[in-house]
């Protein structure tokens, strides 16, 4: 029985990378196939950049800098955020039509239903934040901090955006059903969104809401890009944010898979 089930875990170990790849492709041809959702997902966060910029832009106190360029950096941080709670949707889907059911009859490692969705999601963000970059440049967003810096606050943005999917791989996988994963991702998003350094200085807000804003871990993740885009402090903002990261990846990874094995 030990020998058959080791010789099981070593079979799903060797699969892992390829199964993850095919559930990847599989994501992937969703969004082809889907052109209504790749387009729809697209224009949102284009119009939302133009309208905060241009409705808002006037109004706030950016610390001498063009709003635009106080702006953008916590858009790529915005729109990853909101972006991953598709994968609460996608989860709850494929549970609501048997198709996570059907997997699990397949000789496939289980693990890899997870990584690849996690992993489309990410190529996903990828080209939303790369299209962000090119319209605030449009817009007159720059980097006056090198090549280096600009290479890695769209990575960063990415990275925030992958282990925010754990979470909603997590939230999809407790609900079940479609309707309740739309509804449950925006209830712990929008605040995190909203009450950080995203959008306007934490300093401008009320006492008791800036104590959120300051240990929200949007607010750091956000610092970072902007110091990374215009210069300023780095790597103060940057250890906050690569924690939060690397505890919100042990923690969802683990509830995740944990979730993944019991509704298996």
């Amino acid at each position: 029985m030990m020998g058959a089930r080791a010789a099981t875990r070593s079979s799903e170990f060797r699969w892992i990378i390829p199964d993850t790849l095919v559930i990847t492709w599989r994501s992937v041809l969703r969004f082809v196939r889907l052109p209504q959702l790749l387009v729809f997902s697209t224009i949102q966060p284009v119009m939302l950049l133009l309208l905060f910029n241009y409705v808002f832009g006037g109004a706030i106190n950016a610390g001498g800098v063009k709003y635009i360029q106080y702006l953008l950096p916590g858009f790529l941080v915005q729109i990853v955020v909101f972006g991953s709670t598709q994968a609460s949707v996608g989860l709850a889907e494929d549970l609501s039509r048997g198709i996570i059911d059907r997997f699990r009859s397949l000789p496939m490692a289980r693990a890899a239903v997870l990584a690849g969705r996690t992993l489309a999601d990410t190529l996903r963000y990828t080209f939303l934040v790369l299209l962000m970059v090119a319209v605030g440049s449009a817009m007159g967003f720059r980097f006056h901090n090198g090549i280096g810096p600009a290479i890695a606050a769209p990575l960063l943005a990415v990275l925030f955006g992958f282990a925010f999917t754990w979470i909603s791989a997590f939230i999809g996988m407790t609900v079940k059903d479609v309707e309740t994963a739309q509804v449950a991702g925006f209830v712990w998003v929008f605040p995190i969104v909203f009450a950080s350094s995203m959008f306007a200085p934490v300093d401008s807000m009320p006492g008791w809401l800036q104590a959120f804003a300051k240990v929200n871990p949007v607010t750091p993740t956000t610092d970072t890009i902007r110091a990374l885009c215009s210069g300023g402090e780095i790597m103060s903002h940057l250890w906050q944010s690569l924690a939060w990261i690397g505890g919100i990846l042990v923690v969802f990874v683990t509830l995740a898979i944990s979730r993944y094995r019991r509704i298996a």
